[in-house]
């Protein structure tokens, strides 16, 4: 399962992966978690039974992405406190392990374990590992469950997997000392990039555009957009197109934090690279000179409309994760000479 950016309700980013901001009900979590097609039919239930069902016991709320075609997996959404998000997902995994051909009773000694897979921001994973890995050992032990972060951003999104191990009871424990983390430091979610199912799967990459309800719109197969990008090989807006006669006015302001080592990349020589990316996105883009605090990560502020931001954030991961193939590529090419 995902989780959309784990953060607080009414977050900048539209998408449930994002961190809300502080005027809007500050202990609200929002947890988004991967299921599969089968797994998202036990959480609906029959008519919607199972999930109206949770949303009255646990007073969350509660759904399930819509199908994509082709695509077997869906995205799950709880937004709530941080003990009934927990609570909700105790439910759900305790229902699909029961619901499963041969499931083993919750309460006997050899409890099933299972797993759910949380998308969690990728700015805000250093909140749940910690400092060399203390947070992430401290939450395993407290818990029960065991925990294993993905090194790579998911496709088109800037949030990551963490996969959460072991019994329901314990992978709930897990979830709230999670979401305790995330509210925390709720703020370095902004701006968050979600991941939803079928990006990137094919050769026609789903856009960007996001539907009125805040979450990604389903693929489209002419790929276009909002207006406000224009992708490689696309054709720019005509010259009567609204996003050139009219002055966006929903700009927004989204900073992020990125290493100070890897600020280069992204300016790239002469600061061709920045301007490119600044040139595709439309969104103004400026870097701080000096580290923030002790992290030793450089801010960059993002202006833009919430289409550009997106964009723009999407290319300035794609160039972090492209520097860090290179590096691992370079590596191996040393450690290969010298043996």
């Amino acid at each position: 399962m995902s989780a959309e950016n784990p953060a607080r309700h009414g977050s900048a980013s539209p998408a449930g992966s994002r961190s809300p901001s502080p005027t809007s009900a500050q202990d609200i979590l929002t947890l988004r978690a991967l299921v599969n097609t089968k797994e998202a039919g036990v959480i609906i239930g029959k008519q919607g039974k199972n999930v109206a069902d949770l949303r009255e016991q646990v007073h969350v709320r509660a759904g399930v992405s819509k199908v994509t075609p082709g695509v077997h997996e869906r995205v799950l959404t709880v937004s709530g406190s941080v003990e009934s998000v927990a609570k909700a997902y105790t439910q759900i995994i305790t229902q699909l392990v029961t619901s499963s051909p041969h499931p083993i009773p919750i309460s006997s000694s050899s409890t099933r374990h299972t797993s759910i897979r949380l998308l969690i921001s990728h700015n805000l994973m250093g909140t749940i590992i910690g400092r060399s890995g203390l947070k992430i050992k401290t939450i395993q032990e407290l818990s029960g469950a065991r925990m294993v972060a993905s090194k790579e951003m998911l496709p088109q999104s800037t949030e990551r997997v963490v996969e959460v191990q072991g019994s329901p009871e314990a992978i709930g424990r897990a979830i709230e000392e999670i979401g305790k983390c995330l509210l925390e430091d709720w703020e370095r979610g902004a701006g968050t990039v979600p991941f939803y199912p079928g990006a990137g799967t094919g050769e026609e990459r789903p856009s960007f555009r996001r539907s009125t309800n805040g979450y990604p719109s389903a693929p489209t197969g002419s790929r276009r957009s909002n207006g406000d990008m224009v992708r490689r090989g696309s054709s720019p807006p005509s010259p009567h197109s609204p996003s050139t006669q009219q002055q966006p006015t929903n700009l927004r302001t989204q900073n992020i934090s990125i290493p100070s080592d890897m600020v280069g990349c992204i300016i790239g020589r002469n600061g061709s690279k920045i301007t490119e990316i600044r040139r595709l996105s439309g969104s103004k883009i400026s870097i701080a000179k000096m580290p923030h605090d002790d992290t030793n990560e450089r801010m960059f502020t993002i202006v833009g409309t919430p289409e550009a931001n997106e964009k723009a954030l999407f290319l300035l991961y794609n160039q972090l994760e492209s520097e860090k193939e290179r590096r691992v590529g370079r590596e191996q090419q040393q450690q290969e000479s010298q043996e």
